[in-house]
């Protein structure tokens, strides 16, 4: 179910770049050398046990240096950032400029909602970094990847929540993105009512437009690629296309792909088609 997963066997079939890392210590000095790689993991940005990010930062970086955002899926109450570490290797060796952060975030229980608390950390973790990216030496220009329910929460947090315009480019990897579709609200299988009853039995149309990307979306929204599997049981085909079709309609940059023979994730060719394009995509949009 995990199309990160994939990605590792990708990863297989290319050489490996060797790279040399700083101790996390490193980060008690104030300004560290943007001349050599730099890497910190696990770190805080709140007092919840899920609130750690990881942060690879290339060599000879500057003040102009991209960042992309990584965010897991597992319906918004599982999943971790290591589920993400095939694109953090992949993008190391084939885009080696740009930073990556790699994220966990709170998750979802009977207790607490995704929603506001995932978006909420998802701002943290900018301006987290915002604080910090002079003396680590990256820019404030953030691209973001996510699958399956991180796709979701990127794409909202870019539509809706970026006030200081930080996002330049955001990849949707089999996410949600409409909750008020009829193949969700009418749906019968017992995994999409559950992952929807997440964001309240019973909640209203007006909540639940609040809640997805395709009714946020306007026209300053960022550049935006989408990925879908054709035979996906968790993400219906019109949550790829009318997301597609409402940024058509805004004037919105944004590529669109649906392979339609594959599921909640792919291998193969249809993997490497998606590399292929989402590499060209981060290039020309956040690079």
């Amino acid at each position: 179910m995990k199309v990160l997963k994939s990605f590792l066997l990708y990863i297989l079939i290319v050489s490996a770049v060797a790279c040399s890392s700083n101790s996390s210590d490193d980060s008690n000095n104030p300004t560290l050398d943007a001349s050599q790689y730099y890497e910190e993991l696990n770190i805080s940005y709140g007092t919840d046990s899920d609130q750690k990010f990881d942060l690879y930062l290339p060599p000879n970086r500057s003040n102009e240096t991209k960042v992309l955002i990584l965010i897991h899926g597992g319906g918004w109450s599982g999943g971790d950032k290591a589920d993400m570490n095939g694109f953090k290797d992949i993008i190391r060796q084939d885009l080696p400029n740009v930073a990556i952060v790699n994220i966990n975030y709170r998750l979802a229980d009977e207790n607490n909602s995704p929603y506001p608390m995932q978006i909420e950390d998802i701002t943290s973790i900018v301006n987290y970094l915002n604080s910090i990216d002079e003396d680590y030496v990256f820019s404030d220009d953030y691209g973001f990847i996510g699958v399956s329910a991180g796709a979701h929460l990127s794409m909202l947090w870019s539509y809706a929540f970026d006030t200081n315009n930080h996002s330049k480019m955001v990849c949707s990897i089999v996410g949600p993105t409409n909750f008020t579709d009829p193949a969700y609200l009418e749906s019968t299988d017992p995994n999409i009512q559950a992952f929807m009853d997440l964001y309240g039995v019973g909640a209203t149309t007006d909540f639940l437009e609040e809640v997805s990307p395709y009714h946020r979306a306007s026209t300053s929204s960022p550049p935006t690629i989408l990925f879908y599997g054709g035979q996906d049981p968790l993400i219906p085909t019109s949550q790829g296309t009318d997301m597609r079709d409402q940024l058509n309609a805004l004037g919105v940059t944004n590529e669109f792909t649906l392979y339609p023979d594959a599921g909640h994730g792919w291998v193969g060719l249809e993997l490497l088609d998606t590399w292929t394009k989402l590499k060209l995509f981060t290039q020309t949009h956040l690079e």
